[in-house]
């Protein structure tokens, strides 16, 4: 079974930023794919950033601002979000693809609010 922690997200005024940590249980060379999806209120979950072996993406709408890293050592994967707006406000879900199938992390709330 894999589990996915993610933290970091909380509460942070237009053009600051926030770095979203996910820890997985286990190797993280174990994993065909890793990134982040996010929900915004009374929306769909969207995609936000992945990261394959070689390929990294990004939505459109956070281009320039997101970055999606990752600590081998640590079996973490990182979200680093710069110039937040207050449109990015959602609940942000660390993913994970295996051969055995895709993994959710329960999610940590981001508020751009001033």
């Amino acid at each position: 079974q894999v589990q996915l922690a993610e933290s970091g997200g909380g509460l942070v005024q237009p053009g600051g930023s926030l770095r979203l940590s996910c820890v997985l249980s286990r190797s993280i060379f174990s994993f065909n794919a890793l990134g982040w999806y996010r929900q915004p209120p009374e929306k769909q979950r969207e995609f936000v950033a992945s990261f394959t072996w070689g390929t990294t993406r990004y939505a459109d709408s956070v281009k320039g601002r997101f970055s999606i890293s990752r600590d081998n050592s640590k079996n973490t994967v990182y979200l680093r979000m710069n110039s937040l707006k207050a449109e990015d406000t959602a609940v942000y879900y660390c993913y994970a693809n295996t051969n055995s199938g895709d993994y959710w992390g329960q999610g940590t709330q981001v508020t751009v609010s001033s």
